[in-house]
């Protein structure tokens, strides 16, 4: 194993990638919440509200991908540049690794649903702009020759 970064140390390193699944779990709950009302919405056509929301997310979103970062970036301090989770946790005790693999197990099935969230929002909001250039601009085959 290598040593973690100047300054903290092992147990340290582990102890905040811990805490960060934890800050994670919190952040893709309001996320989900996020992504949620940005769909209902996207329904009610409520434009500003949809602004409003995709700031909130993006503000969301660059907070997790920060602590994705130190995460990785402490994790293969820890234990080298192909390193993964699994790895991490078989160091804990046995106590310790049961929760800190649930955790992990809960954080990706958050995760999964986010990225299914935004898959749906992103159909809705496509599906939207599409139906609206019809109305405004007409069928671009309509009077295409037959």
């Amino acid at each position: 194993m290598t040593a973690p970064r100047k300054g903290i140390t092992r147990q340290e390193a582990v102890r905040r990638v811990l805490l960060g699944i934890a800050d994670d779990q919190e952040g893709y709950t309001a996320l989900l919440a996020l992504l949620e009302e940005q769909f209902h919405a996207s329904l009610h056509h409520q434009s500003a509200r949809l602004t409003a929301l995709a700031d909130q997310v993006v503000a969301a979103v660059e907070q997790l991908d920060a602590r994705r970062r130190q995460r990785v970036s402490l994790v293969t301090a820890l234990l080298g540049p192909k390193a993964e989770m699994a790895q991490l946790f078989a160091l804990l005790q046995e106590d310790a690794r049961s929760k800190a693999q649930a955790d992990w197990s809960a954080l990706e099935q958050m995760v999964l649903e986010c990225k299914r969230l935004n898959s749906r929002n992103s159909e809705l909001l496509t599906e939207q702009y599409s139906i609206m250039q019809r109305v405004l601009h007409g069928e671009e085959d309509t009077y295409a020759p037959g």
